[in-house]
């Protein structure tokens, strides 16, 4: 008669105990790899912008200059300022990352911008100018083909912002200093006239950054060193929340703004529980495709702009006025085209990357020193000094000297 032994195998309670040792083990390994893969992500980032600094480096070697922010085609006929939707010219809206496609490997689409009739988005043929009509959500502007492609060299892989109603996204921008006076109009006018001398005056006092909206600028300019001076930074895209880094507040008077930054990122305005947010009372100007970082082409502070003013990571804030024409205060047709507070910022753990004139990338935390964040900033309005005079050093610690281009700061810390 055979006889038949016991049949080996886990009992409950065995198997109870890997099964918890293996989801100890993979609640242990998640972190991890969410980690690696961040860091890969943060990488890629930084190549991207390594590939705009040479680009921005191989345009200045060609052209002896930098591609310039707020440039292209004149006013519309029978125009009579710069700031409303066009469709038969760009009203000198287009940001410096147009003129550096073909320079970034982007010359087809170059090539379908700076001649006629590019294709819609949709695919259908339309009669287009060339170099594009206004950047913006104009009446049959929003279809225009090259303002809506998505680029992968102007996207940081760690921002997850995707689709309506942004055209194409950027997640790099270029350094405006640390004022916020002259930022959407430079050296011009409402009607792009250069010849205005408080205009002038004013654009010389307060644009203090590598890049000054619709003027050449050259790397000569940058007499406190391309090593010491940020040229473009880092910057996240809105989500359609209340993000207070993508969403904008509007927040007063522009000499208000001027004369204490910190007003922007207020409690009052800020969600006690949940303090990377606005709050319900806060009045914010995002409607339809206003956004931070949902044009790349247009050269408005709030879509391809950053300031060395509150540091990374903070609240975004337009003044409530439009821009100060030589002598006069001058409304603008949309929330999106007036001054404003715009600090970099990603969505890396702890800060963003900023570009500086060298090329170099380096990492910026969120806890650079900046300084008094209540001063005054440099404000020439008019004939007169309403914040700090022209040419007065940065108040905003380490931080905005490493955004002024020649005001002759020591850098002698660490960044």
């Amino acid at each position: 008669m055979k006889k038949f032994g016991a049949r080996g195998g886990f009992t409950l309670v065995e198997l109870l105990v890997v099964i918890a040792i293996i989801g100890v083990l993979v609640g242990l390994l998640l972190p991890a790899v969410q980690a690696a893969r961040e860091a890969a992500r943060r990488m890629s980032c930084s190549n991207n912008f390594k590939q705009l600094g040479l680009g921005v480096h191989n345009y200045h070697s060609a052209y002896n200059q930098l591609p310039t922010q707020k440039s292209g085609t004149g006013l519309p006929v029978g125009g009579t300022t710069w700031d409303v939707s066009s469709a038969t010219t760009n009203c000198e809206e287009l940001s410096a990352l147009v003129g550096l496609l073909p320079f970034v490997e982007a010359q087809a689409l170059w090539e379908q911008i700076s001649n006629p009739n590019a294709p819609n988005k949709d695919g259908s043929a339309a009669t287009r100018p060339a170099m594009g009509p206004t950047p913006d959500n104009g009446t049959g502007n929003a279809n225009y083909g090259p303002w809506n492609t998505e680029l992968p060299f102007l996207r940081c892989p760690s921002d997850p912002g995707l689709g309506l109603p942004s055209a194409g996204r950027t997640n790099y921008a270029v350094c405006l200093g640390d004022s916020i006076v002259s930022s959407t109009d430079g050296p011009t006018t409402h009607q792009l006239n250069k010849k205005n001398s408080n205009s002038g005056q004013m654009a010389r006092a307060n644009c203090r950054g590598v890049f000054v909206p619709r003027q050449k600028a050259k790397f000569r300019d940058i007499l406190d060193g391309l090593a010491n001076t940020v040229m473009m930074g880092e910057i996240v895209t809105d989500l359609g929340d209340r993000d207070i880094r993508t969403n904008p507040r509007s927040a007063g008077v522009t000499s208000g703004l001027a004369a204490d930054p910190s007003i922007c990122g207020s409690a009052t305005f800020v969600d006690s529980t949940r303090p990377q947010f606005w709050a319900t009372g806060a009045s914010l100007i995002n409607s339809g495709s206003i956004g931070r970082g949902y044009r790349w082409a247009d050269g408005n502070p709030i879509y391809s702009g950053m300031m060395t003013i509150s540091p990374p990571n903070k609240a975004v804030c337009v003044a409530d006025e439009g821009m100060y024409d030589g002598s006069a205060l001058m409304a603008t047709a949309s929330a999106d085209k007036r001054y404003a507070l715009v600090p970099s910022g990603s969505r890396h753990q702890g800060g963003c990357h900023v570009l500086m004139g060298d090329g170099a990338v380096k990492f910026i935390t969120d806890s650079i020193e900046a300084g008094n964040q209540s001063s005054p900033m440099v404000a020439h309005i008019h004939n007169n000094n309403s914040g700090l005079a022209a040419g007065s050093q940065s108040p905003y610690g380490l931080w905005g000297k490493l955004g002024t281009k020649a005001s002759k700061e020591v850098i002698s810390e660490e960044f």
